[in-house]
């Protein structure tokens, strides 16, 4: 099929140092406005079988203000990983599945920008979500070959908040004109309702063993997380919650990633896609393996350009924005019950959970989506079981009706799809056929994901 000439522009001949693969990729602009004042980026990978017939996956990262190109296309669930001065494949890519499109959101994230720098200040969960719907009106008129394919977003972190919203928006667009055919969202260790989400952090550093009972009973009742983030935020930080947090600090380590905390501190403290989740704790750089290696690449002058990318009042791309003035008390607005409106529209949902995350445990994703499923009066369809990838456990789920789910990645971190890739893939596969996670194990050799 014949391209429109707005993305034969935007075609990558090929980046610096990869390797030969037999799928297309794109990358530039979508101007937001007339005046072409703020424009946002994105990254498109085409599945690597027969794109045309394949669904669009929206990939959203965090923060708010860190980077979906960094983080989910280059250390995630991208077609490739950086590692020194060439691109290597990611045997596991989400491309293998669907056609990925991945978005630097909101203004002011990487090489997203405005020409006026009053654009990044007191941006909202509002202004992004109504960026990233015009985005994606935009898009598909760039991409008209796929504007009937089906569309799920997917996204970790506070990508709880971008998704749900951006969703219900795209349903009271579709209401007037169905332009955007959504099919479903899934979200990892998302961000749906503060309290829940932050205070379920002390018993899950109890139950691992990164804080005692004194400090988890200070924790629980003296100042909880919720507490601590809110007077942070406001400028208003209590001396009894600082000195809690100061505790709690201090035999949690700081060299425990609370992304993941089995993992060794150098791997996946890369992502500091949690600035405002981690108050205090996460610096603006992390100088650490991935993001050195991602960071190192995206910041080549030869890679820009094979990205038509370019760097508009900044001197380096980031990983997360440093120019970005971002609304942080928004984290307080509860996203579940746009969930639940989105189940009650019909749309499937999945909220799944790293397991060895601390920052928004499972515990307190699993305890919001059961009360969302009693609240919609959802029976129980596949009671709570293990699933499997390969020949191993790959996590826990349970469904609710037919629409609404949840499952756990046994051994992966707050970024699933970098920590446990295979088992994200299966996931993943699950997600986009709407068939049940596998319910016994099989040879790899045996195993076929295409």
């Amino acid at each position: 099929m014949k391209l429109k000439s707005s993305s034969v522009g935007d075609k990558i001949s090929e980046l610096p140092g990869q390797p030969v693969v037999n799928f297309q990729q794109y990358s530039g602009y979508v101007t937001l406005d007339e005046n072409k004042e703020r424009t946002l980026f994105y990254y498109f990978v085409e599945a690597q079988v027969d794109p045309l017939s394949k669904p669009i996956l929206l990939w959203l990262n965090g923060g708010p203000g860190c980077s979906s190109l960094g983080v989910g296309a280059f250390s995630e669930n991208g077609p490739f990983r950086p590692s020194g001065n060439v691109l290597v494949r990611n045997e596991y890519s989400w491309n293998r599945e669907a056609n990925m499109l991945y978005l630097e959101s909101p203004i002011g994230v990487g090489f997203s920008y405005a020409t006026n720098s009053s654009s990044y200040e007191g941006v909202n969960d509002n202004i992004t979500a109504r960026d990233n719907l015009v985005f994606l009106q935009k898009w598909f008129v760039k991409f008209p070959q796929y504007k009937n394919r089906s569309l799920f977003i997917a996204g970790e972190s506070y990508a709880g908040h971008y998704i749900p919203q951006l969703a219900e928006m795209i349903l009271q667009s579709n209401s007037k004109e169905q332009l955007l055919h959504l099919k479903g969202i899934a979200l990892g260790n998302p961000v749906l309702e503060f309290a829940t989400d932050f205070n379920s952090r002390a018993e899950y550093f109890w139950s691992h063993g990164l804080i005692s009972d004194g400090t988890y009973k200070l924790f629980t009742s003296t100042c909880n997380y919720s507490r601590y983030v809110s007077e942070y935020y406001r400028g208003s930080l209590s001396p009894i919650c600082s000195k809690v947090m100061s505790i709690v600090n201090q035999e949690t380590s700081r060299f425990v990633d609370k992304y993941d905390v089995t993992l060794d501190v150098c791997i996946s403290s890369v992502f500091s896609q949690s600035k405002v989740l981690n108050p205090q704790q996460v610096t603006e750089t992390i100088d650490v393996c991935v993001e050195d290696e991602t960071v190192n690449y995206l910041n080549r002058r030869d890679v820009q350009k094979a990205l038509h990318a370019r760097l508009v009042g900044l001197n380096r791309w980031l990983v997360c924005s440093n120019i970005l003035d971002y609304e942080h008390l928004d984290l307080e607005l509860p996203t579940i019950s746009a969930v639940g409106n989105i189940v009650k529209a019909g749309i499937p949902v999945l909220v799944y959970s790293g397991d060895q995350d601390s920052v928004v445990p499972l515990t307190g994703s699993r305890t919001l989506v059961h009360k969302l499923a009693q609240q919609l009066a959802l029976s129980t369809s596949s009671p709570y079981r293990v699933w499997f990838a390969g020949m191993q456990v790959g996590g826990w789920t349970q469904v609710y009706g037919d629409l609404l789910s949840f499952a756990t990645i046994r051994g992966a971190s707050h970024e699933a799809p970098f920590s446990q890739p295979e088992r994200s893939l299966v996931l993943f596969k699950s997600f986009l056929e709407g068939k049940p996670l596998p319910e016994t194990f099989w040879f790899i050799d045996h195993f076929s994901i295409g």
